[in-house]
Parts: C-alpha cells; sequence; structure tokens
C-alpha cells in the first residue's frame, strides 16, 4: 500500500495532463500512487493517460461516463486506501518537493486534517503570469459574516489524512464550491493549515467563458454561501442542508441573482433566507473585484432593494465589507462609463466620495497612491 494516493479527476484536459503527471511522478516522495479518474473526456486525455500509466505501474487508470467533477472525485475516492490522500488536478502542476513537506506537516501536526501550499499562477501555455497567491489564516472564518469567512486551501494542493476526508463525508453537490463545503466540514473535525511557500503552478484559462461570465459569478456566490450555511446548521446541531441533484438543478437552471436566490432559499427559516440574500449579494462584489465583470443593472436593483427589505443588515457582522464591495464596484463602473449604474450602487449621499476615489485611483501616479496609502495605514 502506497504512502499517499492521488486523487486527480480528469476531463479534456489533453493540452496539459502530461506535464500534470510527470510532476507527481518527479515528486521527492516516490510511495505514492496516482488514481485518475476520467470524467467522460473526448479529446484524447484517456489515451494519454493510458500511455502513461502503461509505463509506470503507480498510476492507475478509470474512466467513468461524464457526471462532473464530485462525482469524479468521490469515484476515485472509493479507490484510495493509503493513509494520505493529495488531490491534484489534470490541468496544474506540484513542485518536487511537495507532497514532502505537506507529509511532514501532517505527521508532525497531529491535530491538523488539511494541509496546502501557496501557487503561482500561470496560463494556459504554462508561462507565469507574475502573481502568487497569499498565505491564508484559516484561524480566522466565521460562517456568519457578509460574506461568509470560508477557510481555503487551493483545492489541487489540499493533502489530507484519509480518514479525515472520508470522515467529513467527501465531496457533495455544491457546485463551484465543493472545495469550500468541504473545508468547512472539515474544520468541525480539526484544524487547516496553508504553508507559506509556492509549491505548485496553478493554470488560469483567462479565456474561459464561464469564468468571465456574470452568470457564473452569481452561481459561484450563492453556492459559496449555501456551504457556510450548511456549516451555521452544524453548528447550531439543526438537519443539514441537503444537496441534493434536484436542489442543484433547480438553482443552476436560473440566471438572474433573483431567481437564483428565489430557488436557493426554499425551505429556509427567515433569518437563513435574509442571511443568504445578504451574503450572496456580498459574495457576488468580492467576486467582482478579480473577475472581469461586473454586477448589471437588474443585480444592482436587486442588492439597493435588499438593503431596503432587511435596514438591519447593518448590524451584520463586516457589514463594512459588503458597502465598501457596493462603492468599490461602483469606482470599477464609473471608470469604464458605467455612469448611471455606478451613482445608483454608490447612492446619492456616497456620490462625492465616489468621485474622490475615483480620481484618485485614475488621476494620481502609482508612487504618489502608494505614499498616501501608507500614510492612512491601508
Amino acid at each position: 500500500m502506497a504512502k499517499i494516493d492521488v486523487l486527480l479527476p480528469a476531463f479534456n484536459c489533453k493540452d496539459y495532463i502530461a506535464e500534470a503527471l510527470k510532476s507527481l511522478q518527479n515528486q521527492t516522495i516516490s510511495d505514492i500512487r496516482i488514481i485518475v479518474v476520467d470524467d467522460g473526456s473526448s479529446d484524447g486525455t484517456g489515451a494519454i493517460i493510458q500511455e502513461f500509466a502503461s509505463q509506470d505501474s503507480r498510476i492507475v487508470y478509470h474512466r467513468q461516463d461524464n457526471a462532473g467533477i464530485v462525482a469524479a472525485m468521490n469515484a476515485g475516492l472509493a479507490f484510495c486506501t493509503a493513509p494520505f490522500i493529495a488531490r491534484m488536478d489534470g490541468d496544474d502542476i506540484s513542485y518536487p518537493e511537495r507532497f514532502q513537506k505537506e507529509l511532514t506537516y501532517l505527521e508532525t501536526s497531529p491535530n491538523c486534517v488539511g494541509v496546502g501550499c501557496r501557487v503561482r499562477h500561470i496560463d494556459g501555455d504554462s508561462a507565469p503570469l507574475g502573481t502568487t497567491t497569499r498565505w491564508k489564516d484559516n484561524t480566522a472564518t466565521n460562517c456568519f459574516s457578509l460574506p461568509a469567512l470560508e477557510p481555503y486551501i487551493i483545492h489541487p494542493m489540499l493533502m489530507s489524512p484519509a480518514s479525515a476526508l472520508k470522515g467529513a463525508g467527501g465531496y457533495r453537490l455544491v457546485y463551484n464550491a465543493e472545495d469550500a463545503d468541504l473545508y468547512w466540514r472539515l474544520k468541525d473535525i480539526g484544524d487547516l493549515h496553508v504553508l507559506d511557500e509556492v509549491l505548485g503552478d496553478y493554470r488560469i484559462h483567462t479565456g474561459s467563458v464561464s469564468s468571465n461570465s456574470i452568470l457564473n459569478g452569481r452561481q459561484q456566490a450563492v453556492w459559496s454561501q449555501l456551504a457556510a450555511l450548511s456549516e451555521q446548521r452544524r453548528i447550531q446541531k439543526k438537519s443539514d442542508i441537503e444537496f441534493t441533484t434536484d436542489f442543484a438543478a433547480s438553482i443552476r437552471s436560473q440566471k438572474t441573482l433573483r431567481d437564483i436566490l428565489q430557488a436557493a432559499t426554499k425551505n429556509l427559516s427567515g433569518t437563513e433566507v435574509r442571511w443568504l440574500k445578504a451574503a450572496t449579494c456580498a459574495k457576488l462584489l468580492e467576486i467582482c473585484y478579480y473577475r472581469p465583470f461586473e454586477p448589471d443593472r437588474d443585480d444592482i436593483r436587486y442588492i439597493l432593494e435588499l438593503h431596503k427589505d432587511y435596514p438591519d443588515l447593518k448590524n451584520m457582522h463586516r457589514f463594512d465589507v459588503m458597502k465598501e464591495g457596493e462603492l468599490s464596484a461602483a469606482i470599477r463602473m464609473l471608470i469604464s462609463a458605467r455612469v448611471t449604474d455606478a451613482f445608483t450602487l454608490a447612492g446619492a449621499a456616497n456620490i462625492p466620495v465616489l468621485l474622490g476615489r475615483t480620481l484618485f485611483r485614475v488621476g494620481f501616479p502609482e508612487s504618489l497612491k502608494t505614499r498616501i496609502k501608507k500614510t492612512l495605514g491601508r
């Protein structure tokens, strides 16, 4: 039996799978087994994996009809027998020392149930994008805030004791947030940690339609907050949310923020409905900060209606973060000439601040902005 089973779901990644597999073969710890679940690839990915498997007995290939990443990971999880399980995706790269350093941390930290690392961002041609992820403090989490402060490990860089990963229940149908949902459940039974070292490359597909779509942003926002709401229920000793295929389909079939939340809030209590609506809006604003899209006019209208319907939102934890997200989005809209939307989202009382911060953003040289921010402690 291997020391580490590597769980690698793959779907139509023929341009990257060879590089991913080579990075696993080149780990400084060789006592591993690489379990690859081909989720119905149609581009030749399977043939490449099988060629690698024919030359390396540590690579085990399984194929299934396309059923999505959650089904693929749970299928692979059923084949895992090693005491430790490491995750990888078919388009990412692990540096040679990644497994050894993560394993050492787990073996010397008995309370840790999941460890990861920082990563460097690369593009579709494996060229560095010039950025790396920051270190994440996983002790600072809050499932009740706006939006939820989530535990976070770059998912393809996760290593966990098999007993913890399986004991937490594996993966659930929490689309776009199956990793966050897992981390909340792992955190219920132990500690999560991120090594402050760059030990892998994480591929950013800049041309992806889904990653550049406000529709996808709305879905990401609601699913991530549903995972946090599930954690709220566990803390409060209430029955958990049932993430069934029907529940998922009812949410994923919707397009507008209003309709998505209407589907997601069925069977929730009044307090849960209020929190989920507000947290989803706050999360969408957070996502927009990192993605090349902004809320559309209907999103803005919904956010403003939310404040009107729930005036006590201002008493919720990190409401100031939500308001800052609104102002930040309004600044970006104003810069891109969406003047009406920017003024509407910011509100009449905040227009002077909106104009001043927009001028600061576009009219000041970077050196001066840096000095001002440093003086203000920002």
